[in-house]
């Protein structure tokens, strides 16, 4: 299994909390239509300095590969890729 951790800011006026709301309602959903995606949580942060934290499960290296450039998720992003400023990004195998 590999855990991918994205922790992200978004861009300056933006409204955090519909910000949030907004891309775990795009995102959130595709687990059981993207095969390889166990499971997502996207949620606020209260600390660290980031706005907000994407945590998912895939059960292979080559599914987060797959995902990543999956019709879906590319149409997904399209609905809230304009709002990020910026992103860190780690992945672990278990």
């Amino acid at each position: 299994m590999v855990k991918h951790i994205v922790m992200y800011t978004l861009k300056e006026g933006v409204d955090k909390s519909a910000a949030v709301e907004k891309i775990a309602g795009l995102l959130e959903p595709l687990v059981g239509q993207i095969e390889g995606l166990q499971w997502m949580e996207i949620n606020e942060t209260f600390q660290g300095g980031m706005d907000y934290c994407l945590y998912s499960e895939f059960e292979s290296r080559q599914a987060l590969a797959e995902y990543a450039d999956h019709p879906l998720h590319q149409e997904a992003k399209e609905h809230f890729f304009h709002l990020l400023d910026s992103r860190v990004a780690a992945d672990y195998e278990v």
